[in-house]
């Protein structure tokens, strides 16, 4: 069965974005080699990519200009190719490459997905398609980096919810940028 893999940059104060919508230029503290290495390798075994509207309609506006650009190749081409999917009620059609548009209840599809053959699903950004799928159970695992960096105020990664939840630590390693890369899993109860 395929996994739910959440993975975002978020900051030591808890926010994956600034103020602003796509606030994001504290992500420049740590970008580099190592980062960018480990965003490939995690591209490379993505099967399906999950957003919300607004994480969709920046990353559609950003990655679908990347193309052929040498700098960040790699990762634009496997952006625009491998196959996403939008959660949204709002939008009335998608555009980027590879891109379906879901308006039914994201956890009835994202349980239907999983239970599909093929490679892991992947969630970046999109913290209110994160909550709504929170409370259903439907995130297999957290992969956080850490940046040592606070903004004070911002969109926080994690919203408001009735209950909270247990998680499990599988693995922190430090970058020599200062990043931390944490991966956790439901601390599920026997």
């Amino acid at each position: 069965m395929k996994k739910l893999i959440v993975w975002n940059l978020v900051t030591l104060d808890g926010f994956f974005e600034g103020v602003k919508p796509w606030d994001l230029d504290w992500h420049n503290a740590v970008w580099g080699e190592e980062l960018e290495q480990l965003s490939i390798a995690q591209l490379k075994t993505a099967g399906t990519l999950l957003f919300g509207r607004s994480t969709y309609e920046g990353m559609a506006s950003y990655w679908s200009k990347e193309k052929g650009e040498k700098e960040k190749g790699e990762v634009a081409d496997l952006m625009n190719r491998i196959p996403k999917i939008v959660f949204s009620r709002s939008l009335a059609r998608v555009d980027w490459n590879n891109t379906r548009l879901v308006r039914e209840d994201a956890s009835a599809e994202v349980a239907r997905l999983k239970r599909e053959p093929g490679m892991d699903l992947f969630i970046f950004g999109s913290a209110q398609l994160i909550s709504s799928l929170l409370p259903a159970g439907q995130i297999d695992e957290l992969r956080l980096g850490l940046v040592p960096v606070t903004l004070g105020a911002g969109n926080p990664l994690f919203k408001a919810a009735s209950r909270g939840s247990e998680w499990k630590l599988l693995e922190a390693k430090p970058l020599k940028s200062g990043c931390v890369i944490l991966r956790y899993e439901p601390a599920r109860q026997a």
